[in-house]
């Protein structure tokens, strides 16, 4: 179908860096239940199981690119204990706003630090960290604009990078924009997230990008409910 022949160009209401107050609160609390309901969570998790074990330690320095509200921390952080593991966190957002909220909502977590930074930043990539994470994030950019993120990624990242994003295909489309407008209560999420799919990849595209960026060694696999998981390891 010719909606779905390529990646819409169309600006989501999340890329606003100004966003802020009850609708930003709403939107990032449906955000959870939709990624905790539908397993998108667990594309993340794995991933980052594939680069730990090739490079086996007590602990990982991990950076989530796009943290959003921290759920994807809490996540991690959750997994790791049941692993056994442990890890320390930075959550970078380009949103001060979001990156208050996440501070809040994960005060319980001493093992979080927090940056409000762009990724095209030159210092962006002069901390240094273990892993990598973006989770739903990436589909933010054009192509062009990826490129030079996965190139930042590599820079900033030792062991590899997981990232965990959407497949562009009319199911996925159809299906969260009739849910959405069922049951979500914010405007942003009612017009994101069916958006958010017609920006998201196909597995040809994802390994055109990759290619551009210099990478030749990496895993593309495809998750419910929609989902690939792009795994860089180093």
């Amino acid at each position: 179908m010719r909606l779905f022949a390529q990646r819409s160009k169309d600006k989501e209401l999340m890329d606003d860096l100004n966003c802020s107050g009850e609708e930003l609160v709403q939107t990032l609390r449906e955000l959870r239940t939709i990624n905790r309901w539908l397993g998108g969570n667990y594309v993340t998790t794995n991933g980052l199981a594939e680069i730990i074990k090739k490079d086996p330690q007590n602990s990982f320095f991990i950076a989530d690119i796009g943290c959003g509200g921290g759920d994807m921390i809490r996540v991690m952080d959750d997994w790791a204990k049941s692993k056994k593991k442990a890890l320390n966190f930075v959550g970078v957002d380009a949103n001060k706003n979001i990156i208050d909220l996440a501070a809040v909502r994960l005060a319980d977590m001493p093992n979080v630090t927090w940056r409000v930074g762009n990724v095209f930043d030159g210092e962006f990539s002069e901390e240094k960290v273990d892993i990598s994470t973006c989770t739903l994030f990436t589909h933010h950019f054009t192509d062009s604009e990826l490129v030079g993120l996965l190139k930042s990624l590599r820079a900033k990242s030792r062991l590899g990078i997981v990232i965990n994003d959407l497949h562009r295909h009319w199911f996925a489309y159809y299906s969260i924009l009739v849910l959405t407008k069922l049951f979500s209560k914010s405007k942003m999420v009612q017009n994101d997230a069916s958006l958010s799919v017609l920006r998201s990849f196909t597995k040809t595209e994802w390994i055109k990008i990759l290619h551009s960026a210099g990478f030749e060694n990496f895993e593309i696999s495809w998750h419910w409910a929609f989902r690939w998981q792009v795994t860089i390891i180093f």
